[in-house]
């Protein structure tokens, strides 16, 4: 299919598949089953959008802000796209599901009170939204909306008009791994370049079947997994997360029985594949058919890329279709992907020259995963993130992204905007740039990432990653759950000290002795593998639940948000070590 990012906005290919192939699915919703709850072909989607999109404007003017609160499901795909007909701006959101869940109400009002909507968008009972209310009273006022309201409301003419591909289409809310989410701006053309890098990246045509679990307000599952059918005229394969949360297996025979030819997750999710699923459950599974399965959101570890390659080849896995990649909801979403059928590249690089700032490749030290390259036109550029110098081949620094079609900014944060997205290196000639916050290299033109600026824990003038002291840590006791570890710095008299918090099994969380002998044993492990391993001394080690540990909703540990909790004396369970102990 001759695809370009020339095209208009993504309304206008749906129109295209519309009037083509009116019949075919373009979505379909599993249950826990794994069976078909629900299918939409192209033309019940068209019709859909319209509806909406007329039904808001009854409403709402253009440049209005329409929150999205809706839980997993296929209403979700036409209520998202008749806001994009009608001009009015979606903003997707996590449901506060529960109410009680502090760190989501937290989110959800930060949002509220950052984009100030003019509509609410719900799929739930009255109860339930009286719930939502009570607790984010700054949406009481807010005209509140149906989905199914929107969607079956008959109306009288449709609305023909498509909107322009530089107004905005939607607000991506960054995840708020490091700090409260931001209200990143992304036009209709921004949409419709990624969309196009994606295709290009992965090599995507109109056999394509996206198969996915992850939230559809969250970028790389909005992005990935739910628009880019529309931009190819493929199928959409949707299931809620909570059916991957609690049975893993459910999301590889989702795409053995619907034949997804792309899938993917942050590296925690291929872990759980690996560790929690037994092979009973799997028996006659095939996943042949998967072209891609991307793995990105999160640092890519190769030991899970090897782990995962190794359990699931005998089920017809192609261990080329492992495909890391990179990107972030700055950058609407995909940056740079490695090469389709291909290994990603792995070098090994001396772990000291790597605490400078320096990469020097060796036989032993850490091994790095590529994150690939850019490409039509995208630019990656490492800046040392005080000067603004760009740094040469081989050294870590700042990865400053550029060319067109990026979003313009944060919405109502002008200051936050100029600092992200009009960086300028010092040299000149390339800009302005969006400065992505995240560390990283160029190695024989290939991108590889080591962290999160603000994550660096600095000890001796070195800097260490926190996700490496995290993996192990994960490794260092059986009781401690998979992408439940997270590791961050205090200063306590004048000194920067190392925190670690695990998310442990039950039988280590209980006030009786074997579960007071458990965590002892678990501190010592942490311990004694950080300091074998990297060096470090553990000054605290917090075991707590997995679901105590703060995440984002894609998964990933909130790093701030613990150390926040921590500092705030939020978990029960901590082993200081002892000033005086050697």
């Amino acid at each position: 299919m001759a695809t370009t990012s020339r095209a208009s906005t993504l309304l206008s290919r749906l129109r295209e598949h519309v009037e083509r192939r009116p019949t075919a699915t373009a979505y379909t919703f599993l249950d826990d089953d794994v069976e078909v709850q629900r299918t939409m072909t192209f033309a019940d989607l068209g019709a859909a959008v319209q509806t909406v999109a007329a039904n808001l404007l009854a409403r709402l003017r253009p440049g209005d802000r329409a929150l999205l609160l809706l839980p997993e499901g296929l209403d979700f795909v036409p209520i998202f796209l008749g806001c994009l007909q009608a001009g009015v701006i979606a903003v997707p959101a996590y449901p506060p599901s529960p109410v009680q869940s502090r760190l989501r109400v937290e989110t959800l009002r930060a949002i509220v009170k950052d984009c100030q909507p003019d509509a609410v968008v719900a799929s739930a009972p009255e109860d339930v939204i009286a719930e939502i209310k009570d607790v984010v009273p700054e949406m009481a006022g807010v005209w509140w909306a149906s989905s199914d309201t929107l969607t079956t409301t008959p109306v009288d003419d449709p609305i023909e008009e498509l909107p322009d591909p530089e107004r905005i289409a939607f607000l991506q809310y960054t995840s708020g791994s490091t700090s409260m989410p931001k209200g990143v701006v992304v036009p209709h053309a921004a949409l419709v370049h990624n969309e196009e890098l994606i295709r290009k990246s992965m090599e995507h045509d109109e056999d394509l079947t996206t198969v996915g679990w992850l939230p559809l307000f969250h970028d790389m599952g909005l992005i990935g997994i739910v628009l880019n059918p529309i931009w190819l005229g493929g199928q959409g394969v949707l299931m809620a997360p909570r059916s991957f949360i609690k049975r893993p297996a459910r999301w590889l025979w989702a795409i053995s029985r619907y034949g997804g030819t792309t899938s993917g997750a942050p590296n925690f999710a291929f872990d759980m594949c690996t560790r929690r699923i037994r092979d009973s459950e799997i028996e006659g599974l095939d996943l042949s058919s998967l072209r891609v399965a991307f793995n990105g959101a999160e640092p890519v570890r190769a030991q899970t890329l090897h782990a995962f390659g190794r359990r699931f080849a005998p089920y017809g896995l192609d261990t080329g279709a492992l495909y890391a990649c990179y990107g972030l909801a700055e950058a609407t979403l995909l940056v740079t992907g490695t090469r389709v059928g291909t290994k990603p590249q792995e070098i090994i690089v001396d772990t000291d020259a790597l605490q400078h700032g320096k990469v020097v490749l060796s036989q032993t030290g850490r091994t790095l995963v590529s994150s690939g390259f850019p490409r039509i036109d995208r630019e990656v550029l490492i800046v040392d993130p005080d000067t603004h110098e760009p740094l040469d081949s081989d050294h870590v620094g700042e990865i400053w992204i550029g060319g067109p079609g990026l979003p313009t900014g944060y919405w109502g944060n002008p200051g936050a905007s100029n600092r992200t997205f009009a960086a300028e290196p010092t040299t000149g000639g390339t800009g302005p740039c969006m400065r992505s916050g995240d560390l990283g290299f160029l190695h024989r033109g290939e991108l590889y990432v080591t962290g999160r600026i603000k994550d660096v824990i600095i000890l001796g003038g070195k800097n260490h990653y926190p996700q490496d002291i995290e993996d192990t840590a994960e490794e260092a006791h059986a009781s401690i759950r998979t992408g439940c570890v997270a590791s961050f710095s205090v200063v306590d008299d004048d000194a920067e000290r190392v925190v670690v918090v695990v998310g442990a099994g039950g039988a280590a969380l209980g006030s009786s002795e074997a579960g007071t002998r458990k965590r002892g044993n678990i501190v010592k492990a942490v311990r004694a593998a950080v300091a074998t391993d990297h060096g470090i001394t553990v000054d605290d080690v917090v075991i707590t639940g997995p679901n105590a540990v703060p995440k984002t909703s894609s998964g990933k540990v909130q790093r701030g948000r613990c150390r926040a909790a921590y500092l705030a004396g939020e978990f029960a369970h901590t082993e200081k070590r002892q000033k005086e102990s050697p």
